[in-house]
């Protein structure tokens, strides 16, 4: 396969994807509720004649076969939304309050769809067998890809490689982004219930402020990112929400605060998480109060195999040229593709959003944004870019 073939496929399927993505991002669904979604994807995939089934519920897999015999390869989309409320304005706007695909879900389902289509057409030119996974529940633990890999499904054979993409507003439309190594941090949950005695603000020495204690908390923890873990290590120990249910003039008995802790280093992952414990323990118990403290754990780090990685960047490059492959920087954001990276050589690369189109604001605002949108012609550049790569490894 040449690469003007699929950018010429590419171009004639350019409306049919565009409108399958504006069908998805106006019906969004949930992590691990997306029935509609599901259902909408297998018609399409009956339509053009790809053979499919059920996994994980609301998951979908399939299996396309090359030529000839050759490598096993896994390409992944995550079918998703997020509980935001969608504030753009567009035709295709979210018709379900509250709920949005600001996370570029719909572009993951609709490139992946574009791509299989590329790939289906041209089966004759490319040897080996393509598994492509809809995945449910990126956006919410444990996870679908832990579902889908507790299925077995990837056992046996087992996958020579596996990648996905996804949006990246900060690269424009046309643009596509590889990083070798660690790329994103493991997601880990932390919250923290501060006991004390409540009572009147204005009689504070009445009182085990669980407010000042959970200040202190707060403040101190910090001293595990900047002073326990090595310089080197990306790590990120934020908190995000403080329920402190007093007023002005009354101080509660409790305070509930919720964060994340974030690292790349699932060594340093174990020995911080445990530190945070004993360090949040010996602060609360210093001014009076107690403590429940409980960790919920996330997605590990996401490390995209190096070999793999050059050898799809190259391949990236002869598709669309170097000047439109960036390096991408490290990110303490996190990924359920991480679980499969664990297992498998893996690649999560991004590709570029950015831009504008006549008549429409510049699609550069960041994802999990109540106005995240994207030009639309990287879809074309997606599904291109998606059906290239996976041709190449299989060659």
């Amino acid at each position: 396969m040449k690469p003007d073939q699929i950018k010429n496929l590419a171009n004639q399927l350019t409306d049919e994807i565009i409108s399958i993505r504006r069908a998805i991002h106006a019906n969004p669904e949930l992590s691990f509720k997306e029935h509609q979604t599901a259902v909408f994807v297998e018609s399409i995939l009956d339509k053009w004649g790809i053979s499919h089934e059920r996994i994980a519920e609301t998951g979908i897999t399939g299996v396309i076969e090359g030529a000839g015999i050759g490598k096993y390869l896994v390409l992944r989309a995550d079918l998703d939304a997020l509980p935001i409320h969608e504030k753009n304005l567009c035709d295709y706007r979210s018709q379900k309050d509250g709920v949005m695909h600001a996370c570029g879900h719909d572009v993951h389902t609709a490139v992946l769809l574009g791509a299989l289509k590329i790939l289906f057409s041209f089966k004759n030119e490319w040897n080996g067998r393509i598994r492509f996974i809809f995945q449910p529940g990126e956006e919410a633990l444990p996870g679908g890809a832990l579902k889908i890999l507790e299925s077995g499904l990837l056992d046996d054979p087992e996958p020579d490689f596996i990648f996905a993409e996804h949006v990246y507003p900060e690269l424009p439309a046309g643009y596509f982004g590889f990083r070798a190594g660690p790329y994103m941090a493991s997601t880990d949950e932390v919250y923290f219930e501060v006991k004390g005695v409540g009572g009147h603000s204005a009689l504070p020495h009445r009182v085990i402020d669980p407010v000042l204690i959970a200040s202190h908390l707060i403040v101190g923890l910090q001293q595990i990112v900047s002073r326990r873990i090595p310089a080197d290590i990306p790590s990120v120990l934020s908190f995000g929400k403080v329920d402190a249910p007093g007023s002005t003039n009354v101080i509660p008995s409790s305070v509930k605060i919720e964060g994340t802790f974030r690292i790349m280093n699932e060594q340093w992952r174990l020995i911080a998480l445990d530190e945070i414990k004993k360090t949040a323990e010996g602060i609360v118990t210093s001014m009076g109060g107690t403590l429940e403290c409980r960790i919920v754990a996330g997605y590990p780090e996401l490390t995209n195999n190096p070999a793999l990685t050059g050898q799809m960047k190259e391949l990236a490059t002869d598709y669309a040229g170097s000047e439109h492959v960036e390096e991408l920087p490290r990110r303490m954001t996190g990924e359920d593709f991480s679980r499969y990276a664990q297992r498998f050589p893996a690649v999560f690369y991004r590709l570029g959003t950015a831009g504008s189109q006549a008549g429409s604001p510049p699609f550069n605002n960041p994802v999990h944004h109540p106005e995240f949108d994207v030009d639309e012609s990287s879809l074309t550049h997606g599904m291109g870019m998606m059906a290239w790569l996976a041709a190449g490894l299989l060659a």
